[in-house]
């Protein structure tokens, strides 16, 4: 804003900002860079600052308030994203400048707030050129974005605290408070509907034309894919028409991001052949849309073979590309949904002796986590901050506790009589004593906690909640109930439930895939219904390990999705 003055709220002056500070669109370049370059764009948030009852450092005058937004790392590191502008003389600032950030659900986003009282000498800089260690030092406060955008007045409010000497222990001295709001893009709530078509497929099958469906990825990392969304799958046909197809920013990120289109041969056993791919942005396929051309599929070179793409006679052609705003994730979230987690452990005897260094329960005396214990922690460091009580349902399956035959379901805190615990270190501390409390058996069955899970969403349903659940079931071998596992899944479909499956260990989990319809068709039970929508997402635990994708972002992505299709599905409105 540079020597721009303002008299809002009673003669309170802001100096020092930029053009590009003071713009809602601005943001920190090298975050911006970093999320565009992995694909990980989703509902744009713009923040906005007050305080009040600040610390006075000023003599003959009050404070000169800005504030220094960071984004804070695993590790603790912080790194500075936004300064807003200069406040003269006021205890009680509302700042002007904004700062738009990304909000990913896969990721706990932490952010930790410094103000500073900026000398008189320094109004005539920008606030980018400011060295803080030239400033007074006001207050920090701290927290989580999902804490943000979950109030149902998306505002939160943080005490400021200070301490005399950073290096001494003790409680912090309390010196005002920080009032956080945020406000979704209207971008973000863009969702674009599109009707996809091929030509001159080619044949995979001998006897047969081919059954067609298209699988739609955002590509993050080095080029890694993570499947959003997919079709129908069309029989014995080589010039399909699927439905239509819904994405939104949220999901996909910019218009501009690339996207992974490939179209699979269905085949029941979970194994799909490729029949083509291209890699097109949704603004690729809208000038495909007006030019009314298609693109030609292509398939990656073999190994042995030279490195060029083959280039198919199969065309792909956008028959219909419109956008409209809708309901998003963020609106339900805040208009009152919760998501409720759950988790499921599997304690079959293929996982080995829980006493001894190779066995995949061993817990290590170092604090070396396990794969469970990382998938828990990954996991429900995410969606704990989605739940009001953070009491989660946690169960064990595969075991025979102390005198009693082998339960398919039991609490994994020993109790007869509830099964929740209190937060993901409940979660932590009820694993480790169930280790010593029961003895490993099996065989791997899924349909009884599964079957329990839906029990606790249609009660909820029943009584008017407006919870979603999220259960997690982490395994070290391939189910053993399948036709019984996929008749739970179908029937939950109808319920608000998403199933997590991470499976653990060596075992070959192809046939697990299954039961993840992002590359098949939906579920059919025994009696012949059909899953109503898919909600389930699998992935093999060393997948992440050895990737640049943590287990989080590949499990939770399809997870608002899920959401979404099954509020819209029953026209359920967020409170707004």
């Amino acid at each position: 804003m540079g020597n721009c003055f303002s008299d809002v709220a009673g003669g309170r002056a802001a100096v020092g900002g930029s053009a590009a500070a003071a713009s809602a669109a601005s943001g920190n370049d090298a975050v911006d860079h970093f999320l565009k370059s992995r694909g990980l764009y989703g509902s744009q948030i713009e923040l906005s600052f007050s305080a009040t009852n600040m610390r006075d450092r000023d003599v003959l005058s009050k404070s000169d308030p800005m504030l220094v937004v960071y984004t804070k790392g695993r590790d603790g590191t912080l790194t500075e994203a936004f300064r807003t502008e200069v406040v003269l003389n006021s205890l009680n600032p509302t700042w002007i400048a904004k700062h738009t950030i990304t909000f990913q659900f896969e990721v706990v986003q932490s952010l930790e707030f410094h103000a500073y009282d900026v000398d008189t000498q320094f109004h005539n800089m920008d606030v980018k050129m400011l060295k803080l260690e030239e400033q007074q030092f006001l207050g920090e406060a701290s927290c989580v974005l999902s804490e943000v955008v979950t109030r149902p007045s998306r505002s939160l409010t943080l005490d400021l605290v200070y301490r005399e000497d950073p290096m001494v222990s003790g409680n912090p001295r309390r010196c005002g408070q920080l009032i956080v709001h945020a406000e979704e893009c209207i971008s973000s709530k863009t969702t674009t509907e599109m009707i996809l078509k091929c030509s001159n497929l080619e044949y995979k099958d001998l006897f047969s034309r081919s059954d067609p469906f298209l699988l739609i990825s955002k590509i993050v990392e080095v080029g890694v894919p993570i499947p959003v969304c997919k079709t129908e799958v069309l029989k014995n046909d080589h010039h399909p028409v699927w439905k239509p197809v819904f994405l939104s920013i949220q999901q996909v990120g910019s218009k501009e991001n690339p996207l992974m289109i490939e179209c699979f041969n269905f085949s029941s056993s979970g194994k799909h052949d490729l029949i083509g791919k291209v890699q097109k942005s949704l603004a690729d396929l809208e000038k495909l849309h007006s030019s009314g051309e298609g693109e030609h599929l292509f398939l990656p070179p073999t190994a042995g073979h030279n490195h060029q793409n083959k280039e198919l006679k199969s065309q792909i052609f956008v028959e219909k590309f419109s956008q409209s705003s809708r309901h998003t994730f963020l609106d339900y979230l805040t208009g009152g949904c919760e998501l409720n987690f759950m988790v499921a452990i599997d304690f079959t005897a293929s996982n080995g002796n829980p006493r001894l260094p190779d066995s995949l329960h061993y817990v290590d005396p170092s604090g070396r986590l396990n794969a469970y214990q990382r998938a828990i922690i990954e996991v429900g460091e995410v969606l704990q901050f989605y739940d009001s009580d953070k009491r989660f349902p946690a169960w064990g399956f595969g075991a025979r506790p102390i005198d009693g035959p082998v339960s398919h379901c039991f609490n994994l805190n020993g109790s007869n009589n509830h099964c929740e615990v209190d937060g993901v270190q409940g979660i932590m501390i009820a694993y480790t004593s169930a280790l010593y409390n029961v003895s490993l058996a099996g065989p791997t069955l899924f349909g009884p906690v599964i079957s329990n899970a839906a029990l606790i969403a249609s009660q909820s349903l029943a009584n008017g909640g407006r919870k979603y659940f999220v259960l997690l079931i982490i395994t070290d071998g391939v189910v053993t109930d399948l036709q019984e596992t996929k008749d739970a899944i179908v029937k939950a479909s109808d319920l608000p439930l998403s199933i997590l499956i991470v499976g653990v260990g060596g075992a070959d989990f192809k046939e697990m895939e299954i039961l993840d319809a992002d590359k098949g068709d939906r579920l059919e039970s025994s009696t012949g219904r059909v899953a109503s929508r898919d909600i389930v997402q699998f992935i093999p635990f060393r997948d992440v390990q050895s990737g640049e994708i943590s287990v989080v972002q590949a499990l939770l992505a399809e997870l608002p999705t899920q959401f979404l299709s099954y509020m819209r599905s029953r026209n359920i409105q967020p409170n707004m």
